[in-house]
């Protein structure tokens, strides 16, 4: 073991209290030995005195050792920290020094980590050309034929539990932690909301977190996805892409799907923004249905050779801002593209392409987040629209990275309470609800009953209101 190098020297009574008294014991006994010589009766006298004086001066030694030991240990603190020496540590200094060590080592092993990514050799990749349109994938213009004999050999796969054509919610997030450690949280609520969501009305979800083709990340990573799923899974009519940043916010409310039967896309959008005045925000591509089949695939093949990124996206980017009102310059995203896609080909696309706005397939956080009591107040969930939507959409937030056009605090607050807003949807059915929007904190909303089975069957959590901070019961438990 390396002993710790001590700095400084110790208290010269360390040195000086011992030299005192063996040359004072000395001085004595010279004295007496020239008053008794070495035979007298004097000779035992010192001698008797002596084996006195050499308890006392032991005791003297002890005193003085000591006290510098209590010295040692007063030096060792100053120089290397009491918490290191085996005292209990707390707040005191050596406690901060022992954290401070540990915390040092965590962040200097995660360093280690990251240098050793870095320095890993990855298989580079191949460069797309930009004389050659990108594809997602082998050109496929049987597909709907193809699907139906999967379909026809595997009769019990086409339809949910419900009953219902089979729905498949896809949503994700980066491959790496969030850039904010808070983010990952928050990507964690936002994800536990949408399998509340699926879990309550059947639908399956598939999350994922890898880029499936490096030249469509950002804005463009739905569009490899969405078509690698159509056709890995056959059984499944709609996929339904979600932003990790969008949440549900009415647990009740179901999707019309009836009224979509003659549509193979449905976004949330108004046609005269699109179609008339060409706004580059007339739809939003953060919550949208696509349903499996060849349409589909054609619309995917012609809307993904404007996202590779690079000069391909840097000068699709340019026609996007040239053509569609009010778009700032910027690369293509795949919302403007779209939006280009259906006033350039308006009588090729829209007829099969549904603008929903009479609920809130998609809805702008700015302007619902602040009225989430008075709804509570006034109305219920099941409804979708303004009084109750059924979607709160966090654009313009990046809670995960380290950009975003509102503040990252103003962000979180905001999804906070949207989260819990739906939370409560779910946990009225256990009897809890949360104290208040903005906190973790349930409240118990109803008395536990010896007949539980009697209250599943009112399926209360879709018929009783929802009950603000004011009207909650007095004697609640919290958790």
């Amino acid at each position: 073991m390396i002993e710790p190098e001590i700095t400084g020297t110790l208290s010269p009574i360390c040195e000086i209290g011992v030299a005192e008294s063996s040359d004072s014991e000395a001085a004595t006994m010279k004295d007496n030995f020239k008053k008794g010589g070495a035979g007298s009766s004097s000779f035992k006298g010192v001698f008797g005195g002596l084996k006195g004086r050499q308890g006392a001066r032991n005791l003297n030694n002890l005193k003085i050792t000591l006290l510098c030991g209590f010295v040692t240990i007063l030096v060792l603190r100053g120089t290397i920290g009491v918490g290191n020496l085996g005292f209990p540590g707390g707040k005191d200094n050596g406690g901060d020094v022992r954290d401070s060590a540990e915390k040092h080592e965590h962040k200097r092993s995660l360093t280690q980590v990251d240098e050793k990514k870095m320095h890993e050799e990855e298989e580079p990749e191949p460069e797309s050309d930009p004389n050659k349109p990108y594809s997602l994938g082998p050109e496929i213009k049987d597909w709907n034929e193809q699907r139906a004999e999967w379909l026809e050999k595997n009769p019990g796969m086409k339809y949910a539990a419900n009953g219902k054509p089979r729905i498949l919610l896809v949503t994700g997030s980066q491959p790496k932690p969030c850039d904010n450690p808070v983010g990952d949280h928050y990507l964690l609520k936002s994800i536990k909301n949408k399998i509340d969501y699926c879990r309550l009305h059947n639908i399956e979800i598939f999350y994922n977190m890898a880029h499936l083709d490096q030249e469509m990340a950002g804005f463009w990573a739905k569009l490899p996805l969405l078509r690698k799923l159509m056709l890995a899974h056959p059984e499944v009519e709609w996929i339904w892409w979600m932003d990790s940043d969008a949440m549900f916010t009415d647990m009740l409310f179901e999707l019309p799907m009836d009224k979509y039967k003659d549509f193979n896309l449905i976004l949330h959008g108004w046609d005269e923004l699109v179609y008339n005045k060409k706004n580059w925000v007339g739809l939003n591509t953060g919550s949208f249905l696509m349903r499996n089949n060849q349409w589909s695939l054609d619309l995917l093949d012609i809307w993904a050779p404007m996202g590779p990124k690079g000069k391909i996206r840097v000068e699709a980017g340019k026609v996007l801002t040239a053509t569609l009102t009010g778009r700032p310059e910027f690369e293509a995203d795949d919302q403007s593209a779209l939006i280009y896609l259906l006033v350039t080909r308006q009588a090729e696309l829209q007829p099969k392409v549904f603008l929903e706005n009479s609920y809130y397939l998609h809805g702008y956080w700015v302007i619902l987040v602040e009225k989430y009591e008075e709804m509570m107040e006034k109305y219920h969930p099941g409804l979708g629209d303004d009084r109750w939507p059924f979607v709160t959409h966090f654009v313009g937030c990046k809670p995960c990275g380290s950009y975003g056009d509102y503040s990252v605090d103003r962000c979180l607050k905001q999804m906070e309470r949207a989260f819990n807003f739906a939370d409560n949807q779910v946990l009225q059915q256990y009897g809890l609800q949360h104290r208040a929007l903005g906190t973790p904190k349930v409240k118990r909303i109803r008395n536990d009953t010896a007949h539980p089975l009697e209250v599943l069957g009112k399926n209360t959590w879709q018929s009783v209101p929802m009950m603000t901070t004011s009207t909650l019961p007095t004697t609640s438990t919290t958790y």
